[in-house]
């Protein structure tokens, strides 16, 4: 077994722990602290909705308003539909549409969901009628969209654009 020693000189002991130093104050001066202003702002603006326990029409009414919408209490409609087997280009589109606010109707191909429509009374600028659907299945939001009830209207998702 081989020890090997070294005895540092003393002189060159401290010019390391001077320069070490020297470098370790450099650094905490002139290195930028990031702190972001904006990252508040974006956890505050992280909304969790919810999207259970949907039995009733008040229940979908009360969905409905997580997203800031003010509906009628009555429904303009509460109807049974079915989720075709095959998606059209129509439904094809409609799907994008909900796979971007996070829900996605192919998994309910074929399946019986409710649609609660809404006349929705608070929506800016405009002057038409706006509708709200809400799918419905097993007590669970799977779908829906809000839109004009014009021929040249408008679709989008429950968020307000």
């Amino acid at each position: 077994m081989f020890i090997y020693s070294f005895r540092a000189n003393t002189l060159k002991l401290v010019g390391v722990v001077c320069v070490a130093l020297t470098v370790l104050i450099a650094l905490i001066a002139f290195v930028p602290t990031y702190t972001s202003s904006t990252a508040p702002a974006v956890a505050d603006q992280t909304v969790h909705y919810s999207y259970e326990k949907v039995r009733s029409t008040g229940d979908a009414a009360n969905f409905l308003s997580q997203f800031g919408w003010t509906v009628d209490a009555d429904p303009a409609e509460v109807e049974t539909v079915t989720i075709p087997a095959e998606f059209d280009k129509v439904y094809a589109a409609y799907n994008e549409l909900q796979k971007a606010q996070g829900l996605d109707l192919s998994k309910y191909k074929g399946k019986d969901v409710t649609r609660y429509t809404f006349t929705v009374t608070n929506y800016p600028d405009y002057e038409g009628t706006v509708l709200a659907n809400v799918l419905v299945y097993r007590n669970r939001v799977v779908g829906g969209d809000v839109c004009s009830a014009d021929l040249s209207g408008f679709v989008h998702g429950f968020e307000k654009e």
